[in-house]
């Protein structure tokens, strides 16, 4: 399929094609502090009734959204147009891509990015604020045409542990999950008239995972190989099973909580290959389990 080059889109309001479609995560990036060729960095899209709400936004997040708008014709996915970010955590993995979200054709927005993460968050925010001053203040006060003067702005809250959102049939929940010494971390509970999703976020092994996982149609949870882990150094082997949840941890989590579908995202591997990390957990695990990659799309059945 050949996509688009280069178009400057605007829309007041969702569509009804929008609103009446099913709602879709469509998976940005799964890669990791690691440079990959092949994975963007972390970012989920749900998308509901005409709007995209990205969980996490690593490096090269928002090209894939773009990419995804015009491949699935998701008008919502245009960066300009994404409401919403929620941030597991303040890891730059997770938050490479911010400025490039918030900023890009800022003065076309309708409003400024909405943006939800840890305590920190604020600090990120008027940072953001500094990086795009001058290029506000050129433009702003130069010969361009400048619909919204305060698109470059971002609308930050700090997350606490509840419900962080809710639009007619939407419901965002956050939870704490246990990151090591990265604290608050948080995973993400997503709830339509149509699909339940979990975002894990990176974390240990976690029982508040367990049960708000259970029975859902979509658990997106990060992993670690076993196999991998052994090529790392005794300083890190220590620090990854601290921090994040081998493949063996996420069988056993998976067996409790029998997801429709378990996602991996965000894999450790390595130098294994990827195809190993399902080996593992298809070995203590019966259920349907998928290696996620980079503009995959998923919609309940």
């Amino acid at each position: 399929m050949e996509l688009p080059s280069a178009r400057v889109e605007t829309r007041a309001l969702p569509t009804n094609k929008e609103l009446q479609a099913k709602t879709r995560v469509v998976v940005l990036g799964t890669g990791t502090p690691i440079p990959d060729a092949y994975r963007a960095g972390s970012s989920i899209a749900i998308v509901h009734k005409g709007q995209s709400y990205l969980f996490d936004v690593g490096a090269g997040a928002v090209r894939q959204a773009t990419i995804a708008r015009y491949r699935y014709d998701i008008p919502s996915l245009y960066p300009s147009q994404i409401c919403c970010l929620f941030l597991s955590h303040l890891h730059s993995d997770h938050t490479l891509d911010l400025s490039e979200l918030a900023h890009t054709l800022w003065w076309r927005r309708n409003e400024p990015l909405s943006v939800w993460g840890p305590i920190g968050i604020e600090r990120i925010a008027n940072g953001l604020l500094e990086i795009i001053a001058t290029d506000a203040e050129f433009r702003i006060g130069g010969l361009q045409p400048v619909e919204n003067p305060n698109g470059y702005k971002v609308n930050h809250q700090t997350i606490s542990p509840g419900i962080l959102y809710e639009e007619d049939d939407l419901i965002i929940e956050a939870f704490i999950v246990n990151h090591g010494d990265i604290e608050p971390s948080y995973g993400f509970k997503i709830i339509t008239d149509d699909l339940s999703v979990v975002i894990s976020g990176d974390t240990a092994y976690s029982e508040v995972i367990a049960e708000k996982s259970d029975g859902v149609d979509f658990l997106f949870h990060e992993v670690i190989s076993m196999e991998g882990l052994k090529n790392n150094s005794p300083g890190f082997q220590r620090y990854h099973n601290s921090v994040h949840t081998t493949s063996e941890e996420l069988a056993r989590l998976a067996n409790r909580t029998k997801p429709k579908k378990l996602i991996l995202y965000h894999g450790l591997f390595y130098g294994t290959e990827e195809s190993t990390v399902l080996r593992e957990i298809e070995d203590l695990y019966d259920g349907e389990v998928i290696l996620a990659n980079d503009l995959d799309v998923f919609i309940a059945d």
